[in-house]
């Protein structure tokens, strides 16, 4: 099952929308990456092949932490710009939300 239609299984999508999701990526580095798309799967695979932004080509590879979606690109944007002026640890708060479509992947663990 993609990322895709986990999220459409929801609330989100009546019949024909497009869903457009916020997502944060952690970069090899240990750098988180925001960012919109309408299609999970692609970007992400698109990052790893270095052909997504240039911040993650240089980070390679990266791993979706955390995605919610949205009904509309604006909403995602905006949603994405309140994220990006956020400080690291809580950015890290958003990976354990009830809101994120991919579990909590990222959260990390005590030593």
């Amino acid at each position: 099952m993609t990322l895709r239609s986990e999220a459409t299984k929801g609330h989100l999508n009546p019949a024909n929308m497009t869903i457009w999701f916020t997502y944060i990526l952690e970069c090899a580095d240990g750098s988180y990456y925001v960012g919109i798309t309408n299609d999970l799967d692609l970007r992400l695979a698109e990052h790893n092949s270095g052909q997504g932004a240039r911040w993650t080509a240089q980070r390679r590879p990266v791993r979706l932490c955390y995605a919610e979606g949205h009904r509309d690109k604006s909403a995602a944007r905006k949603r994405e710009i309140v994220i990006k002026k956020w400080r690291r640890e809580k950015r890290e708060t958003l990976f354990s939300s009830p809101q994120n479509l991919v579990g909590n992947s990222c959260v990390r663990r005590a030593s």
